[in-house]
Formats: structure tokens, sequence, C-alpha cells
């Protein structure tokens, strides 16, 4: 029996993979010293949380190293979703990061709904809007949707992106087809699946000690349960 039914071992078992791997890079690979440590902020948390120097200086190792990973929490969605049939992942470092000429649909994945500060979404909407709207353009009518997978309240959405333009004083104009859509949302347009975000949330655990021999293990599984449903309903 596959994992999921929407992706194949392979594919999967390629993005875990490569995420446990920026996890234990992220973790051996910490300077401390890399970034300019506030040495108030280092005082107050050593008095104010009781901790010795010891303790905190492990604390502010594992923060650093979580921040690295986290940076590479949304490239691992959009491989997933790239590999699903019909859609193209578009790699770092191009204008778009999914493609479905089929579906004629472009989208840009961000993680968390914090990722971008509030006065990048005008920037965010002008780039999608310079895709889609121009008749030269190779993806004149597509769809484009702004996804942001870990939504700030834990419900489904797909609404139209119209974030303030400072610049301007007012909030961008509204177009039908430059969108905003929540990550369980988005997965299941891509996959077909309604429940697809939870059902890899669900098997990675088992995936990660399959691959890993048993190495890796993520105990407590019904606790981490609980943080998704928070995030996502």
């Amino acid at each position: 029996m596959p994992y999921l039914k929407w992706i194949s071992d392979e594919r999967l078992i390629e993005s875990v993979n490569h995420l446990l791997l920026k996890a234990s890079l992220a973790k051996t690979n910490t300077n401390i010293h890399k970034n300019v440590i506030d040495p108030f902020s280092a005082i107050f948390e050593i008095a104010g949380f009781e901790l010795d120097y010891e303790v905190w200086l492990k604390g502010e190792i594992s923060r650093q190293a979580q921040k690295t990973l986290q940076n590479h929490i949304g490239d691992f969605h959009q491989n997933i979703l790239g590999f699903s049939e019909k859609w193209v992942n578009k790699k770092t470092g191009s204008v778009v990061d999914l493609v479905s000429d089929e579906l004629k649909i472009i989208a840009e994945i961000k993680n968390k709904y914090n990722t971008i500060s509030g006065g990048k979404l005008a920037d965010l909407y002008n780039s999608l809007n310079s895709l889609i709207m121009p008749k030269a353009s190779i993806y004149k009518d597509y769809t484009a949707y702004y996804v942001v997978i870990i939504p700030k309240k834990a419900k489904r959405y797909n609404v139209l992106f119209v974030p303030s333009n400072k610049e301007q004083g007012e909030k961008c104009p509204p177009n039908e087809k430059i969108r905003e859509m929540d990550g369980s949302s988005f997965y299941a347009l891509v996959t077909g699946h309604e429940n697809a975000l939870e059902e890899l949330f669900d098997i990675l655990p088992q995936v990660i000690i399959d691959i890993s021999s048993g190495k890796y293990r993520v105990e407590d599984k019904e606790k981490l349960k609980l943080f998704f449903n928070q995030a996502f309903g």
C-alpha cells in the first residue's frame, strides 16, 4: 500500500529526505556568532527565565537552527505540490512557484501568513497582476493564487487578494483572477483530495521512521495533532 493515494512513495520519500537533510545541517552547522546576538536580551532571558549560561546557549542554538529549518518548510510544500499530476514546480528563483497549464493556474506559495510583511503584499499583487494580465504574457488569463499554507485563522478560504497599497493609500483593485487561498484548500485543489494536507501530516511520522530505519522518531503524535487542529481547524 502506498503512503498516500495522490503522490508516489518515491516522490514523497524524496521530499521528506531532502527536508530531513536540511534539518540535520541546520542542527550541526549553526554558528552562534554568525548573526549578532542582542546581549541585552541575553541578560534578561538568563535572569528572567532563571537560566544558567549553558542552558541559555543551548536554547539559542536550537532557536537559530529552527529558524533556518523553517525557511525550508515552504520549499517542502512547493516540492510536494509540484509532484502532483498536471502541476510543475518552477523551483526557487522563478517568477512563480507552481504552474498548471492545463488548469490555467499559477501560484505563489508561502509557509505562514506572516512570511511576507504587510507592506510587501502589494508588491506580490503587482507581480501576479503583471503575469496574468498583459496580452503578451505566457500566463495571460490564468488565475493567480497567493497561497498561505498556515493561515492566520483556522478556516478555509478562497477569496480575492486585495492587499493595501500604502504608497497609494488604498487597496489594490479587486481582480477575480488574483486570489488568496489557505493551504488546506490549495492542497485539495491540486491533489483532488479534500483532506490531502491532513493526510500528509498524519503519514509523515511513519515515513520518517521508515526512511531513517528508526533513527529519527516522532513521539506523542496525538499531542502534535493538536497543533495541526489549532492551525487548520
